[in-house]
C-alpha cells in the first residue's frame, strides 16, 4: 500500500490501527496478492476515498457498507458509489427509489455519490478491498479490525452523528456506537432480496436531516448533479 495516502486528520486520529500488527498483515496480503497478479479493488489510490473526501470533523451521517463492489471498474472506495458511466447498482437503485418517496429526490443518471462525501457523509465499508469477482474475499484479512476502530472512533471523537445501518451485517456495528450521544437508525439493506422487507419507506434520509437540523449541525442536501 505504498501509494496509499490517507487524509491527515483521519491519520491523526488513527495513528495507533496503522501500527497494530493486523494491518501490517493487511499491507503483506495485498502486497503478496499483486505481486501474484491478483487484480483488487479498489484501485490503491482510492482504498481510504471515503476518508480523504470526507474528514474526521466533517462527518455528519456515516453510512455503513459490507465490501467494495467485485466488478470491474465499479468500485471508488465509497460505499455504494460506483464512477460515472458505470451502471447504477441495484441497491443504489433502491435507494434512489426511497430518496424519491422521502425526499423529492430526482435520480441522476450516474451512481457517483461523492457530492455526498463533500458534504459530511461517510461512505465507509468494512472491508477496503477486495479481489475481482469475488465478493468479500477479503472479508478476514484484518480490515474489520480497522474499520471497527473508525467506527469506535467516530463515536468517541465526535457527536451528534447519524449512523445508517441496513442489513444484519451493518446492524451489528451498533455495539460500536455510543447511542446516548448519536442517532443510529437501522433498517433492512436496500438489496432486491431485502428492500420490500422494510428498506422502503424507512425514511432515514429525511430522519437524518431532522436529526441533524435538530442539533444546529445542518441537513444534508441528499440531490445529486446530473
Amino acid at each position: 500500500m505504498s501509494n496509499v495516502k490517507i487524509e491527515e486528520s483521519w491519520k491523526a486520529a488513527l495513528v495507533e490501527e496503522f501500527k497494530q500488527p493486523y494491518f501490517q498483515t493487511i499491507a503483506q496480503f495485498l502486497r503478496k496478492e499483486k505481486e501474484a497478479g491478483k487484480q483488487i479493488y479498489p484501485p490503491g489510490s482510492l482504498i481510504f476515498n471515503a476518508f480523504n473526501t470526507t474528514p474526521l470533523e466533517k462527518v455528519k451521517v456515516v453510512v455503513l457498507g459490507q465490501d467494495p463492489y467485485h466488478n470491474p471498474g465499479q468500485a471508488m472506495g465509497l460505499s455504494f458509489s460506483v464512477p460515472r458511466g458505470v451502471t447504477v447498482p441495484p441497491s443504489l437503485r433502491n435507494m434512489y427509489k426511497e430518496l424519491v418517496s422521502d425526499v423529492g429526490f430526482t435520480p441522476p443518471n450516474h451512481g457517483d455519490l461523492t457530492a455526498w462525501a463533500e458534504q459530511g457523509v461517510f461512505l465507509l465499508n468494512a472491508m477496503l478491498t477486495v479481489e475481482k469477482n469475488k465478493p468479500s474475499s477479503h472479508r478476514d484479512i484484518g480490515w474489520q479490525d480497522f474499520t471497527d476502530a473508525v467506527i469506535r472512533t467516530l463515536s468517541r471523537e465526535r457527536e451528534h452523528l447519524v449512523f445508517l445501518l441496513w442489513g444484519a451485517f451493518a446492524q451489528k456495528k451498533a455495539v460500536l456506537i455510543d447511542d446516548s450521544k448519536h442517532l443510529i437508525l437501522k433498517s433492512p439493506h436496500p438489496s432486491p432480496f431485502s428492500a420490500n422487507r422494510g428498506f422502503f419507506g424507512n425514511q432515514h434520509f429525511s430522519k437524518a436531516n431532522k436529526y441533524l437540523e435538530e442539533k444546529g449541525l445542518g441537513a444534508i442536501d441528499w440531490s445529486l448533479p446530473s
